[in-house]
C-alpha cells in the first residue's frame, strides 16, 4: 500500500490546502482504514467558520472506509479483519468509566474527544476522514457494514443513526405520537425517517421558506405536515393540527437558531418532551423556564450518537427501504473540500446541497 497519503487540512483562516502525511505503522491494538467515502453536516461548516480553536485540522468525522491493517488484539476487540467495511463512530471513549457505561459521550478519560477534531501538531497526524487514509486509534468504536453496501450511503450511517438516537431513544417516541421536527437539514430527514420507524402517527416539520425545497422532500419521505416558520406562526400550526393539544414529541435540529427552543416548550403537549440536538453557542434570551415547568416538560440535550443506535440505522441503509439516494446530491474529491462544505452552507449560487460525500 501507499506510504503517504493525501489530506485536506482546514486552517483557521477558511482556507483549505492539500498535504501529504506519512501512512503511520499500527500497534497490535489499532488499525488504519482506506477512506471510501466521508459524510459531512452542519458542524463541519461550523468547523470553517472558526467556531472551534484546533486548527490547522484535518476534518471529516463521519467516515466511511475499508480495514487496510489491523493489529491482532484490535482485530479480536473490533470483530473486523482486513478488506471488511467500517463505519467509525465520531467520539472517543475508553468505554470503562462511569459515563462511558452510563452510554454518554463526556468519556471521564478523554473528555469530548473526536474524530476530525484532533490537531496537527503530533503523529499520527490522519486522525481526520478528509484523507485518503485514516488511523484507528485504539479505544474506536467501530461498526461492519454488509458486504457490498455502497461506500456513499453508507455514509448517511451517522446522520441516520442520529434520527433513531435521538427520536426513538432520546425522545422515546411511541406508536400513535405526534411528532415535530424543527429543521429539514440531513439530521431533520433522518429524525423523520426514525420517527416513521418508531410508528408516529403525525410528523410535522418547520424549517423556513427559503428552504422550501427541503420541507418538499420532507413531504416526500412522509411528512404530513410542513411548515415555513417564517411565514405562520408554527406554534398555532401544530395546536390548529393537534386539536388544541400540542405534540408528543418535539426535535430541534435547526442549527443555531434559538427561537425554536422557545416554540418547541410552546408546541409540546404538557407532560411531553423537548429534544435540543443543536448547539446554540449562547443563551435565550427569551426562554421562560416556567413555561417548561408548568406544562411538566421534560426537556432533554443530546450530544452525538448512541452506540446502539447506529445497528438499526446500517440496517435500514442496507434494507434500501427508504430513497436515499434521492437525498445524495454532490460528490466531491479532497480537492474541493471547501466546495463541500460551501455548497453544504447554501454558499454557491443556483446550487442545491442536502446530502454531501468527500470520496
Amino acid at each position: 500500500m501507499a506510504k503517504t497519503a493525501r489530506a485536506a487540512v482546514l486552517h483557521g483562516d477558511q482556507r483549505f490546502e492539500v498535504r501529504t502525511y506519512p501512512v503511520p505503522d499500527i500497534a497490535d491494538d489499532s488499525g488504519l482504514i482506506r477512506v471510501t467515502a466521508c459524510g459531512i453536516c452542519g458542524t463541519d461548516v461550523e468547523q470553517y467558520a472558526g467556531k472551534f480553536q484546533n486548527y490547522p485540522v484535518i476534518p471529516g468525522h463521519e467516515p466511511v472506509g475499508i480495514i487496510e491493517r489491523i493489529g491482532d488484539k484490535a482485530a479480536r476487540k473490533w470483530g473486523v479483519d482486513v478488506g471488511d467495511m467500517v463505519a467509525i463512530e465520531p467520539m472517543i471513549a475508553c468505554g470503562e468509566c462511569d459515563t462511558c457505561r452510563r452510554g454518554l459521550k463526556t468519556c471521564r478519560k478523554y473528555g469530548v474527544t473526536s474524530y476530525g477534531f484532533f490537531p496537527l501538531d503530533t503523529p499520527p497526524y490522519l486522525l481526520g476522514g478528509y484523507a485518503e487514509y485514516m488511523y484507528l486509534h485504539p479505544d474506536t468504536v467501530l461498526h461492519k457494514f454488509a458486504p457490498n453496501t455502497d461506500p456513499v450511503m453508507a455514509s448517511f450511517y451517522n446522520p441516520l443513526g442520529a434520527g433513531f438516537s435521538w427520536t426513538a431513544k432520546a425522545a422515546e417516541t411511541k406508536p400513535g405520537d405526534t411528532v415535530v421536527i424543527q429543521g429539514a437539514g440531513q439530521r431533520g430527514l433522518m429524525c423523520l425517517i426514525a420517527a416513521r420507524e418508531a410508528g408516529a402517527a403525525k410528523i410535522i416539520v418547520t424549517d423556513l421558506a427559503a428552504a422550501r425545497w427541503k420541507l418538499d422532500l420532507a413531504l416526500q419521505f412522509g411528512a404530513s405536515h410542513a411548515i415555513a416558520a417564517d411565514k405562520e406562526d408554527p406554534v398555532k400550526a401544530v395546536h390548529d393540527i393537534t386539536g388544541g393539544l400540542g405534540a408528543d414529541v418535539v426535535l430541534d435540529v435547526s442549527g443555531t437558531h434559538q427561537k425554536p427552543v422557545v416554540d418547541a416548550i410552546k408546541m409540546v403537549r404538557p407532560g411531553g418532551t423537548v429534544v435540543v440536538a443543536a448547539l446554540k453557542y449562547r443563551g435565550l434570551s427569551d426562554f421562560r423556564l416556567d413555561d417548561m415547568t408548568f406544562k411538566a416538560v421534560t426537556l432533554r440535550g443530546v450530544l452525538s450518537v448512541d452506540s446502539d443506535s447506529y445497528r438499526p440505522a446500517m440496517a435500514l441503509i442496507a434494507s434500501g427501504k427508504y430513497p436515499l439516494r434521492d437525498l445524495h446530491t454532490h460528490t466531491l474529491t479532497l480537492d474541493h473540500a471547501e466546495r463541500a462544505i460551501k455548497l453544504l452552507a447554501g454558499q454557491v449560487p443556483d446550487e442545491r446541497a442536502f446530502h454531501i460525500a468527500i470520496c
